[in-house]
């Protein structure tokens, strides 16, 4: 990347900038290949925050699926992150994992469990084998204590697992169905299939590990036994370790880095599996230095430019997140290492700039709370507007579910020093409530930008990418006008 004038002297966001058009010859968006340039080629340079609010199975399961990646929170016990590995690992790495419920389950329940996933609909099994599917439209005005069976169709579009994505959309089209449920030779349920699922998985590459499963992450905290945790998350099949604390350039960060290190070396020994380490944050060329010669693969750059957090504002400390990356980037890929951008991302064109700065992979946090796949409970506000709650991960709240087995008065003095917003509503956006729809919405634009640039690849990008420094009113002059002025 290279600026279009003078390299500024002051630091930017990514509100601060802006990229020119080169001449190209990359004819369609589609001809860009996305694949992460941070040592783990996912095929989507994108991964969902170890937010509490955020990560869990759905959002594992949907990220890796998508081509990109999920990492579960460090408050986690480690017995439930090695249940929910597994079961991200079980899943289908093409069909979306169905809701499921019995006959007998009440209309109430099942409506709830719908929202959890945006394919909409919920499967009726009896034996594992699907008899039957709910839509919300056949709930409407149906008592809260009827049961499933009262509203089914079983009316379904059955399918092999192994059937084209375009043969999906083909059939459901001719049939005029929402779904197609796909069962195994013995007619037990595998997964479910969207008309517009069929044609993302036409588009986007799954996120696979060695055998063919879905990839996932952990994320490890700095304290306590380390190295146990660190072959805990291991052994219950982390594809990536993300070694995490807020303040990652300090004495304990590098102690902690050279245990998990040693924990994933005997790991790898043991299992000739291949895990990369990735440690953080930091915001500095030195901070990212003294981290990778401590042992890190990756590097998570970013100290408060996230929506839940308050660091800047109570402590002064952080940096722009645009120079951070350019600057933590650079030095990164001088040690034949990368970055991650975490934080700050709020449009499409920031993961852009994100990446045109170096980064090789953007992680999104926030912007991932309000979608069908993260973690709450979907509430509905007096306008009726759906949204669920997000919360920082050095709020009050996280720190109470961290410190949880320590004694109440240390857990009291604890909860006296918070730096991140303990409860926001993030609302699902009508148009895309699911976490696909963003990713359809990034990708679309990292591509575009991409074409703009002359670039096919994101190393390419990276390097062609020419980036110039505007006012707030360039800013505001590129926001689109939805009503008239």
């Amino acid at each position: 990347m290279r600026f279009l004038n003078d390299r500024p002297t002051q630091d930017l966001t990514y509100s601060d900038v802006f990229m020119v058009p080169s001449r190209s010859n990359v004819a369609s968006r589609l001809d860009v290949d996305l694949t992460s340039t941070d040592g783990l080629h996912t095929p989507l340079p994108l991964v969902a925050a170890n937010m509490t609010a955020v990560s869990g199975r759905r959002m594992a399961e949907t990220m890796a699926r998508r081509g990109g990646l999920a990492i579960f929170p460090q408050d986690i016990p480690v017995d439930v992150v090695a249940r929910s590995i597994a079961k991200v690992k079980r899943a289908h790495p093409v069909f979306d994992t169905a809701v499921t419920v019995s006959p007998d389950t009440t209309i109430g329940e099942t409506l709830a469990l719908i929202a959890k996933r945006a394919h909409g609909v919920a499967v009726v099994l009896v034996d594992g084998r699907p008899v039957g599917v709910v839509t919300p439209e056949a709930a409407v005005e149906v008592d809260r204590f009827a049961q499933a069976k009262d509203v089914m169709t079983d009316d379904i579009t059955l399918v092999s697992p192994s059937i084209a994505p375009k043969e999906v959309f083909d059939t459901l089209a001719a049939q005029h169905q929402r779904v197609a449920v796909a069962v195994d030779d013995e007619g037990r349920l595998v997964g479910v299939m969207t008309g517009k699922g069929a044609l993302r998985s036409a588009i986007y590459s799954p996120a696979l590990d060695h055998e063919g499963r879905l990839r996932t992450g952990v994320a490890v905290g700095i304290n306590g036994d380390v190295a146990a945790k660190a072959r805990a998350a291991l052994d219950a099949g982390a594809d990536v370790l993300v070694m995490d604390t807020a303040h990652g350039h300090q004495e304990k960060m590098i102690s902690a880095l050279g245990l998990a290190r040693t924990a994933r070396d005997d790991f790898e020994a043991a299992t000739g599996r291949h895990v990369l380490v990735v440690a953080g944050n930091v915001v500095t060329e030195q901070g990212t230095r003294d981290l990778i010669e401590a042992g890190a693969d990756i590097i998570k750059v970013g100290v408060g430019p996230g929506a839940m957090c308050t660091t800047r504002m109570q402590t002064g400390v952080g940096r722009p997140q645009f120079s951070a990356v350019l600057e933590c980037a650079t030095a990164a890929r001088e040690l034949g290492r990368s970055v991650w951008a975490d934080g700050g991302v709020r449009h499409p064109r920031d993961v852009a700039l994100a990446l045109a700065a170096g980064a090789g992979s953007v992680m999104i946090g926030s912007w991932f709370a309000g979608t069908h796949e993260s973690t709450g409970a979907q509430l509905v506000d007096h306008d009726g507007r759906p949204y669920k709650e997000s919360f920082g991960m050095a709020s009050a709240r996280a720190v109470r579910s961290r410190t949880k087995d320590q004694s109440a008065f240390d857990r009291a003095r604890a909860g006296l020093f918070e730096e991140g917003i303990s409860s926001s509503r993030m609302y699902l956006d009508p148009q895309r409530p699911g976490v696909e729809d963003l990713l359809d919405w990034i990708t679309s634009g990292v591509r575009s930008s991409a074409t703009y640039a002359g670039a096919r690849t994101l190393a390419d990008f990276a390097d062609r990418a020419v980036v110039g420094v505007q006012f707030g009113s360039g800013y505001e002059e590129g926001r689109p006008v939805a009503t008239s002025w």
